[in-house]
């Protein structure tokens, strides 16, 4: 068996993060033990719903989320269900809908900010500052070669360097 590279490490750890039970159980947490039931995705929709208090049209919040207007709009389909969001008409002759987060809304949102920034501490605690303030510079030129990536093609003529 060969010895796993650089880049095959970070691929494993970036899955873990992404699928496993401990991640599962985190978002769990983060939501606290009477929250609702809400997948990351849904989590990330009611906060950038929320994040605007007089409501963010449908569009926007499309391209806030990086999706289309059609999995925007089931999005909120599933928020409004629970009781997290509503849609409201925003001009007189109905061709603007926003998306508005419910007091219910703002209030998970709310916990969901505590409780995450009360697991990211305890989560960064075994780190010293330069250490953290490495691993932030890093995390943050991960996601921009992710946004590189997805913007253009993968050469497939990539070599094993990591």
């Amino acid at each position: 068996m060969r010895t796993p590279t650089t880049s095959d490490r970070i691929a494993l750890a970036w899955r873990e993060l992404r699928r496993s039970p401990a991640g599962t159980n985190l978002r769990a947490q983060l939501l606290g033990p009477d929250g609702p039931s809400l997948e990351q995705a849904q989590t990330d929709a009611l906060e950038i719903i929320a994040a605007h208090r007089e409501g963010i049209r449908m569009s926007d919040f499309a391209d806030a989320m990086h999706v289309d207007p059609s999995t925007a709009t089931r999005a909120v389909d599933r928020l409004e269900k629970l009781g997290l969001a509503e849609r409201r008409q925003i001009d007189a002759d109905r061709r603007y809908v926003q998306a508005i987060a419910t007091q219910q809304g703002v209030e998970t949102v709310r916990r969901i900010r505590k409780l995450r920034a009360l697991g990211m501490r305890r989560l960064l605690e075994p780190f010293e500052p330069d250490e953290l303030e490495e691993f932030a510079c890093y995390l943050e030129r991960f996601v921009a070669s992710i946004h590189a990536l997805v913007d253009g093609p993968i050469d497939d003529d990539l070599d094993d360097r990591a």
